[in-house]
Order: structure tokens, then C-alpha cells, then sequence
């Protein structure tokens, strides 16, 4: 490990809203089954804002609960659960440089876009993660083992990536994954197989014994729904309309679990409680009907949270990063007919976002508007909604703009414990349906990729500046302020490289400014830029 030094600059959170610039961080070296990779690049995400907030708290930074040997944890000087300081970054391109006595399937040189999520490795609320409870990429040396990035089913999170793509565009693969996730991820439709179920049913409910003929199970009486576990069933019916009595429901509902309302022609009459929070961070599901056949709701699920035909989609936020890639998305994905409303609050945002997305929904014939809705009132209904901010009363505002059979994508990671209340009546009447997706799986990255190995899609027209390890913490603060409207490029290797917007390149460095395209980052430029740091 001659060129490995024994210290680097490294972005740490120590606590919470605490970020600080580690300039003599360990390097680890590498155990028996780990690897030392090399960051190459990676980009800052509105996640790693959460984090910043949250620390301790959030659902990812908590210990794993199972599916690894806790006395392998302790082998691994990189996983930093709960208080321990942990380095953000989860959108990274890494190259290895050294790997234990034990490791066959990597080798040095090798270069890799890391998928960052460890579903298998759960904790409470949610699933281990690279850049969480596991040390991410803001730093110039990553240690990873290979017992934690390798799947039961003996998939690797490291997916092989050509010389041919710059940083830039691979590490951006891992945010338009997140993306493709939010439509692409299949729903459940039926009552799980051998899941739990809860039936609960308002005294005196003449709807309970239809029910139960219609489930073709046994019913019993339950005198309070205290009694029942938090978290503890796949499917809960609740036959009835009080209000009260389908707050205290929600709490029932296990992960990625389903509940199903049957109003038997009631309603609540006023608005509900309801954990949006667990839309997206927990993958609970609310389906609904006025009659008295849960049958009914179920029929109401989408397959997938893919856009439909002739879909009027209303994307809020849209000047954002992750909000841009909502957009292009729907321009490009080549479904006939949709309609993409660009909301955002931020007239240069929207004025970013348009001189991207405008030519690309002229060559594809799509119908785009972006708009303020401080300057100016959308009288539409939506069929679609996609949520950038994680703010509640958004949910609950997207329920009354939404048209029949609308969906409503809680793509903003709204805090898992946060709720909003909802008009839920008018939820059930609509058919409405939420959807919330977290992070991506790798398969999800391969057809990103794919799309990039391919040139249908260019990753690096979301970068809007570039900065050093120096300036990541301001870079997040950028984020957290709106200041910047795409994303930001982290490059290790580049040190003392102030966060530089891509307009001001020109003035800066106006020799990378030269291999521009148009204003859009390139591999050029990105090559013009290293090479610049090289020299220094």
C-alpha cells in the first residue's frame, strides 16, 4: 500500500446539524474480506441534508437488527451506527486500490458505481445504507466489505463501469435510479400469503359479516385495538368511519404493509391523521372504498407507479435536482399523451429546469408548462403527482388537486414519524392512490446505466456545479438553502476546489468552461478540470 497515504481529507457528521472537514481521517487498511476503493466522484443529494438533520434519528443510521453476524460488524472499522460519526455520500463512482488476503472477486484498478442500499440488512424502520450507518463517499478513501455489499442471493453492490463514462455521469446513476425506483417498483395487489391480518370493525357494523364472507375468514371480536401490536400485521381492514379509530390503526400496519378502509357507505367527515411519512420511508400502502367490499379497493392499485397514458402530470419542486430528473424523465420515457406540469417556487430554478426541458419536450412532442404557484394559479386536476419537498401539507393539498384514479408519488422523504391530515373521504370517493419509494435497487441502477452506456440518457445534464472535499459541507448548505438549482459534483482528488457554479466557470477557468456543451458539464470538461489539480 506504498500509494496509499495513512491519512485524507474527509467530509464527517459528528452530530446533529454538525458537519465537519477532517483533514488527518484514518485510512483503514483493509481486512481479510474488505476493499479499499479510491472516490473518484460524488454528487450531494437533498438525503444527505436529512441525514445532517436527523443523525442519530434517522431510520438508516440506526444499527442493524439482523441478517449479518454482529461479531463480523465488529471487524468492520467503517460501520458507524447510531452516535458514532459517519461520513455522508451515497451518489459515487469508486476505483479499488487494495483488497484483503480473502477477497477474490475484486482486484485493483477496478472500477465500480456503488449501489448503496443493503435491503437485507435491516434496521428499525428501514435498511443498512452506504453513506448512513456504513461510511459513504465524501471522503478519498472508502473501506467496504465484501460480507456487507454482497447479497444472499451473491449479488455485489459494486456494478462494473466502463473508462469510457466520466465520474460525473456514474455517480449520478444512483439518484436517477432513485427515480426510476419510484415508477418502476411493483405494488401489491392481493392480500399477503402468509402475512398477518387485522379486521377491525366499528360497534355494531352490520358490514363485518359481509366482510368476513367476502375474506373467507373467521372474524373475532376485538373489544380495543390497544390490545393489537404496533407494526405487527401486512393487512389491516378496518370496516367503519371513525376517525379515531383509523389514526390508531395506522400504527398497526407493518412494513410495507397494506390497509384497507371500507367506509360502507359512512364518512369520516373530517380530515385523518396519516402517516405520510411511512408512505415513503416505511412503504405502507392506503387503498379504500365507500361500499362494503374490500374486494373493491383492491382493484384500485396501480401495477406500478409508472406514468400512464394520456397522464396530466404535476411535478412539485421540479426546479430541484432530483425534481429535474422527474421531469426529463417524463418527457423522455416516451409515453403518449402525458401532459408535465413543472411547479417550482424559484423563478431561476424553473428557468434552469426549462432550458433543459424545453428542447427535449419539443423533440419528443410532450406538452410541458412550468409555472409559479406564487405568480400563478393551475386550475387543473392532476393525474399524477410527484412530490420533491417533504413538506405534509403538500400530500394533503395533492389529494384535492388530484383527478380520479390519481396518484399521488411521496417521492420526498418526509421524516418517517411525520404525518398530515388528510382528507381521506375524498381519498376513497377519488380512488386515490399514494406511492412512496426509498432509494433504488440494483437492478434499477443496471437500467440507468444501461441507458447512459447507451447515449438515451445523459446523467450529467442534472450538474450544475463542482467543488473539492473543501467545500462539501458548503455544498450541502447550498441544498439546504436552494441556492443551487442541479446538482453538485464532489471531486476528492481536487484539492482546494472551491464550490464554483458551471456559470462561472468561464471567469474561473475558463479552459474547462471551453468543454462545456452548451453550458452542460461533459467528460471533457470533467477531464479538464482533473488534469488541472493534477498540475498542482
Amino acid at each position: 500500500m506504498a500509494n496509499v497515504p495513512e491519512t485524507q481529507y474527509a467530509v464527517q457528521l459528528v452530530g446533529p446539524d454538525e458537519l465537519i472537514l477532517n483533514k488527518s481521517k484514518e485510512v483503514f487498511r483493509p481486512g481479510r474480506h474488505q476493499i479499499l476503493c479510491r472516490v473518484e466522484a460524488v454528487g450531494l443529494c437533498f438525503s444527505d441534508l436529512k441525514l445532517l438533520k436527523q443523525f442519530s434519528s434517522h431510520v438508516r443510521k440506526s444499527s442493524i437488527v439482523s441478517g449479518i453476524d454482529p461479531e463480523v460488524l465488529k471487524e468492520i472499522p467503517s460501520y458507524a451506527p447510531g452516535d458514532a460519526p459517519t461520513v455522508p455520500g451515497h451518489e459515487a463512482v469508486v476505483r479499488i486500490e487494495v483488497v484483503g488476503p480473502g477477497v477474490e472477486n475484486f482486484k485493483p484498478g477496478q472500477r465500480y458505481l456503488v449501489q448503496t442500499d443493503y435491503r437485507w440488512l435491516p434496521t428499525t424502520g428501514s435498511n443498512s445504507s452506504f453513506g448512513y450507518n456504513f461510511e459513504g463517499a465524501l471522503q478519498q478513501y472508502v473501506l467496504m466489505d465484501e460480507r456487507v455489499i454482497t447479497s444472499p442471493q451473491g449479488e455485489s453492490m459494486l456494478i462494473p463501469v466502463s473508462e469510457e463514462l466520466s465520474a460525473s455521469a456514474v455517480a449520478l446513476i444512483e439518484p436517477w435510479a432513485c427515480v426510476e425506483d419510484a415508477y418502476a417498483s411493483t405494488e401489491r395487489a392481493g392480500i399477503k400469503k402468509a402475512g398477518r391480518m387485522l379486521v377491525v370493525a366499528d360497534k355494531d357494523n352490520p358490514a363485518i359479516n359481509c366482510g368476513a364472507k367476502y375474506l373467507g375468514v373467521d372474524v373475532k371480536d376485538v373489544s380495543n385495538v390497544s390490545e393489537t401490536a404496533d407494526g405487527g400485521y401486512d393487512d389491516v381492514i378496518y370496516f367503519g368511519c371513525e376517525p379515531e379509530v383509523v389514526e390508531a390503526l395506522f400504527a398497526k400496519v407493518a412494513a410495507n404493509g397494506l390497509i384497507n378502509i371500507v367506509l360502507s357507505g359512512g364518512k369520516f367527515a373530517r380530515d385523518v391523521v396519516t402517516p405520510v411519512g411511512r408512505v415513503h420511508y416505511g412503504g405502507i400502502r392506503i387503498v379504500g372504498t365507500t361500499g362494503s367490499d374490500p374486494a373493491e379497493s383492491m382493484k384500485t392499485i396501480p401495477g406500478t407507479g409508472e406514468i400512464r397514458p394520456d397522464d396530466k402530470i404535476n411535478i412539485i419542486g421540479a426546479g430541484g435536482p432530483m425534481g429535474m430528473m422527474h421531469v426529463i424523465r417524463s418527457i423522455c420515457q416516451g409515453v403518449e399523451g402525458v401532459r408535465v406540469f413543472a411547479g417550482d417556487l424559484d423563478d431561476n430554478r424553473l428557468a434552469a429546469l426549462t432550458k433543459i426541458a424545453a428542447p427535449l419536450a419539443k423533440k419528443n412532442a410532450v406538452d410541458y408548462r412550468p409555472y409559479n404557484p406564487t405568480k400563478e394559479k393551475i386550475e387543473q386536476v392532476f393525474d399524477y403527482t410527484a412530490l420533491m419537498a417533504p413538506i405534509p401539507d403538500l400530500v394533503a393539498a395533492s389529494v384535492r388537486s388530484a383527478a380520479e384514479h390519481g396518484i399521488i408519488n411521496i417521492f420526498a422523504g418526509i421524516p418517517a414519524a411525520v404525518t398530515a391530515k388528510v382528507d381521506l373521504d375524498a381519498y376513497i370517493e377519488k380512488q386515490l392512490y399514494f406511492i412512496g419509494t426509498s432509494g433504488s435497487v440494483l437492478e434499477d441502477m443496471k437500467t440507468v446505466l444501461a441507458k447512459v452506456e447507451s447515449g438515451r440518457l445523459d446523467t450529467n445534464v442534472s450538474v450544475a456545479a463542482v467543488c473539492g472535499l473543501d467545500s462539501a459541507a458548503e455544498g450541502i448548505r447550498a441544498i439546504e438553502n436552494r441556492l443551487i438549482a442541479g446538482k453538485i459534483i464532489v471531486y476528492p482528488a481536487c484539492r482546494g476546489l472551491q464550490l464554483i457554479k458551471l456559470e462561472e466557470l468561464g471567469e474561473k477557468m475558463p479552459q474547462v468552461a471551453q468543454s462545456l456543451n452548451n453550458g452542460l458539464w461533459t467528460r471533457k470538461a470533467e477531464q479538464k478540470l482533473l488534469e488541472r489539480y493534477e498540475e498542482t
